[in-house]
């Protein structure tokens, strides 16, 4: 099929990969403009754009799809179908007519639970046992095109965002190329009206941890702002009064409920356990401002955590 793809960040690499390797004639891919990036803010191509030059396929990098030169230079192209996956742009119902077979959005969520920017990390906020890949038809809605196919994904209690999000890439690679192979035998499906939910875009103000929330909360938040915004807290030590210390995985632990949330109820070389509002935390990998990451072992053999707060 003569493709038209539309992505912009990591997620959508290994998609662009698949159609490539299915041997799908891509006439074009779509991305963000470069953006400054960086201390230096030195203009940065997004990844789906590096991956397109590596296959010497065509770039296009408008502002937006709204003006008419824009869209009659994607008309032009003749495509069959538009993919579109992470792609960051409202697409004009113009442009969702185009193509044959219009456009195609992947989706990382079962819709339409978490429509929107962020659902790996809503969903594992949430505390969602299930995730999955929808294809969706695109309408002019947030989300809120007939499914055409849909699979599921379970998610662990040791899932982070990066994990969660390389599973659901791979498995939204797998279920673009058999819908594709089969557009013309599948039967659209009207989301629900019901238990519908919005994942925002994630602000980098929540990545600030209540100690009083319970260790299940606060482990689902390091879980998800993993490998951003990173979950974090001031911490006093041994070694410094007060530095900002950020928390990339820990495990909930039993822990008696006689300690303010926050306290450290132990730490040693082999482990920190710190009070919450119902339950404990062990720390297991740690990063304080201006240093690198370090296991719990190896930050234990500097500091003694006193307090977070």
């Amino acid at each position: 099929m003569r493709i038209v793809f539309a992505g912009t960040p990591e997620f959508s690499i290994g998609i662009l990969a698949a159609l490539i390797n299915a041997k799908h004639d891509i006439v074009g891919v779509y991305c963000q403009p470069d953006r400054p990036k960086g201390r230096g803010r030195v203009l940065t191509a997004c990844p789906v754009k590096v991956k397109a030059l590596e296959h010497n396929l065509n770039v296009f990098q408008p502002e937006n799809l709204k003006d008419d030169k824009t869209q009659q230079v994607l008309a032009k192209l003749n495509a069959d179908v538009i993919v579109v996956v992470a792609y960051g742009q409202i697409l004009p119902a113009k442009i969702l007519n185009t193509p044959k077979y219009g456009c195609l959005n992947i989706h990382g969520s079962l819709l339409p639970r978490w429509r929107g920017a962020a659902p790996i990390q809503r969903a594992i906020l949430a505390g969602d046992k299930t995730t999955g890949i929808d294809i969706m038809q695109m309408n002019e809605g947030l989300d809120t095109g007939d499914i055409l196919l849909e699979k599921t994904c379970p998610i662990t209690l040791t899932d982070t965002a990066q994990s969660l999000h390389d599973k659901l890439s791979k498995l939204g690679s797998n279920t673009i190329i058999e819908a594709l192979n089969n557009l013309d035998n599948l039967s659209p499906t009207m989301q629900s009206e019901n238990n519908i939910t919005y994942a925002k875009k994630l602000k980098k103000d929540e990545a600030w941890i209540d100690w009083t929330q319970s260790a299940i909360q606060i482990n689902r938040q390091i879980r998800a702002f993993n490998p951003y915004p990173i979950a974090q807290a001031h911490a006093s030590s041994n070694r410094f009064d007060t530095k900002v210390l950020r928390i990339l995985s820990a495990s909930v632990v039993m822990a008696d409920s006689n300690h303010n949330p926050g306290s450290i109820i132990k730490h040693n070389k082999e482990a920190c356990i710190v009070a919450t509002g119902d339950g404990a935390l062990s720390l297991e990998t740690l990063q304080l401002s201006g240093k690198k990451v370090l296991n719990i072992k190896d930050f234990s053999n500097t500091y003694n955590l006193t307090k977070l707060d």
